[in-house]
């Protein structure tokens, strides 16, 4: 797969420093995947979940270390493409106002 804004991630490493470990294997994982769907997602991260956002598109949300954080994420499984949308602690993603804005 292809991950587009990868500095976003690096941002988030930088900002996060106890999430920076998982961002970049997540990364290298992404990477060296050929993922076609949620189920394929789920071998490597069991935890993945795919959420309806307001848009009516999905999104894949994965938890960072032990729910402290949610990575967010677009995945188009038939490009091979991952966007990287948003990082948030679990404070901010519980309150479900990112949900408007994908």
């Amino acid at each position: 797969m292809r991950v587009v804004k990868e500095p976003f991630l690096v941002g988030a490493a930088k900002d996060y420093p106890k999430a920076a470990a998982y961002l970049d294997t997540w990364r290298k994982v992404v990477k060296a995947a050929t993922w076609r769907s949620l189920a394929d997602v789920r071998q490597a991260y069991p935890n993945a979940d795919a959420v309806r956002v307001r848009s009516g598109r999905t999104v894949l949300v994965f938890n960072v270390c032990g729910n402290t954080y949610r990575l967010i994420v677009a995945a188009h499984f038939n490009r091979q493409i991952v966007y990287t949308l948003r990082f948030l602690t679990h404070a901010e993603y519980s309150k479900d106002t990112w949900k408007a804005a994908l």
